[in-house]
């Protein structure tokens, strides 16, 4: 049987997977509302310096000097998120009325590492009623830094039928980083 301070240890390791895990779940859902907001200061905070979201730039378009903006893009810093959110194409979006909405994610711990996987759609308003805009696979790296739980690294990949996007979807449920 397993002494006092054995479990004692074992309940601490527990529970900080599942918190690792909530916390991840809370900025997760904290995208959403953040970036429909346009409060590009909390958005971009929500990603290290240097992160990167790519929004269907894809592998073809690399390397990027600077943000592409639209449909199909990327960002490679945390400045470069910022400018995102506050421009044009983005703008038009939040000011006609759009929703980001995040779908819980399947999140796997690994130390000061974590992957998770979602869905991603963007309703827009549009004619007097929303639309699903673009519905995507969703694949996050997280590191853990001194602040917290921060995303290293964000893909997001048209749900089309495409090979890459399910690719996507299998190598994030079995906690696979991204090339």
């Amino acid at each position: 049987m397993a002494t006092t301070e054995e479990r004692l240890a074992a309940l601490e390791t527990e529970l900080r997977a599942v918190r690792d895990r909530l916390d991840i779940y809370q900025l997760t859902a904290a995208y959403g509302p953040s970036v429909d907001a346009g409060d590009a200061k909390t958005v971009s905070e929500l990603w290290t310096v240097d992160g990167e979201y790519d929004w269907g730039r894809g592998k073809a378009a690399t390397p990027v000097q600077g943000m592409v903006q639209g449909t199909g893009g990327g960002a490679s810093s945390r400045a470069e998120i910022a400018q995102m959110v506050d421009g044009s194409f983005h703008r038009s979006l939040i000011n006609n009325g759009a929703a980001h909405v995040l779908s819980l994610p399947h999140v796997l711990v690994q130390g000061d590492t974590a992957v998770s996987t979602c869905y991603s759609c963007l309703f827009r308003f549009e004619d007097g009623k929303f639309e699903a805009f673009r519905v995507t696979a969703s694949h996050f790296h997280w590191v853990r830094e001194p602040s917290g739980w921060k995303v290293k690294r964000r893909l997001n990949r048209l749900l089309d039928g495409s090979a890459e996007a399910r690719a996507l979807l299998a190598t994030g449920i079995a906690g696979r980083l991204t090339d």
